[in-house]
């Protein structure tokens, strides 16, 4: 349960008391706030606690949320711009007040209609969540822990000649690239991958698949699963085509095979001329 109300935070609060607005919600420091009507439900009661999203609602007082945004304090996303001003603009960040961009906290003026990346932080002076598209200056170097395949998320964020710049866990900067993506992607999507190098200038190679060894072994787990899932066998071998195999499977031909190689050697499998068959 949390200590203080922190704003731009999912905070653990505990239900204080009903009243006509909706459920008050309490902190350990007996500071409180408004959880709306349109976020209570039957199984909210009195005594019990609860994850809520805090932020200022349109007259700038703290209030809660059972929704999440796209992005939470410190966070980045792609958002929609709603709407201009000369002094902002305003953004679909996924809850009901739009999150102001600062004309100061943007590259170049926003225009409606258009996606555009976007970091939320605490404006001190107001106490207000607001965006900003100054991103590089907060990310952080990596921790020497981010050994290969290590799991990790991540945003792509940019298009480059050698493939994508990508945001990881929202605070490190990492690079995919083309001759190793095997899939369909694009910027503004969320991925699952993992860790390829940790570079000397501290970005992060990042691969959709595991590397090395367990790379070889994640192939054959998946194909084997395949197998299993669609009867026992699937039509394809060591002649099938590579782009129906990265479309199928979502590898190389030569991982693919590799992995074929894998699982008849430990006898989990028989390739044939119509096809590979479980054992």
């Amino acid at each position: 349960m949390n200590e203080t109300l922190k704003i731009g935070e999912i905070n653990i609060l505990v239900i204080d008391r009903d009243t006509v607005p909706g459920l008050f919600l309490r902190a350990l420091d007996e500071s409180d706030i408004l959880l709306p009507n349109q976020y209570v439900t039957d199984t909210m009661h009195i005594g019990d606690t609860i994850d809520v999203f805090v932020y200022t609602d349109s007259e700038d007082r703290p209030v809660a949320t059972t929704a999440k945004p796209k992005a939470m304090l410190g966070e980045i996303a792609f958002v929609e711009v709603l709407d201009t001003t000369p002094i902002g603009a305003f953004v679909n960040w996924g809850l009901p007040k739009d999150l102001f961009v600062p004309r100061a906290l943007q590259k170049r003026p926003f225009v409606v209609g258009e996606k555009r990346l976007i970091r939320v932080i605490l404006d001190e002076q107001t106490n207000r969540l607001v965006g900003t598209e100054k991103i590089s200056g907060a990310l952080e170097l990596p921790p020497k822990t981010f050994y290969p395949n290590t799991p990790v998320s991540f945003m792509i964020i940019a298009k480059t000649p050698m493939g994508y710049k990508v945001i990881v866990d929202h605070k490190y900067e990492g690079m995919i690239y083309s001759n190793e993506i095997f899939e369909d992607v694009r910027v503004g999507q969320i991925k699952n991958g993992y860790v390829k190098i940790l570079r000397p200038d501290g970005k992060l190679d990042l691969s959709l698949q595991m590397v090395g060894k367990a790379k070889a072994s994640s192939a054959a787990d998946k194909i084997l699963s395949m197998i299993k899932s669609n009867g026992g066998m699937l039509p394809y071998n060591y002649k099938s085509d590579p782009d129906l195999i990265q479309k199928t499977f979502g590898l190389s031909k030569k991982n693919f095979k590799s992995a074929l190689t894998q699982l008849v050697d430990s006898k989990k499998i028989t390739v044939q001329e119509n096809g590979i068959y479980g054992i």
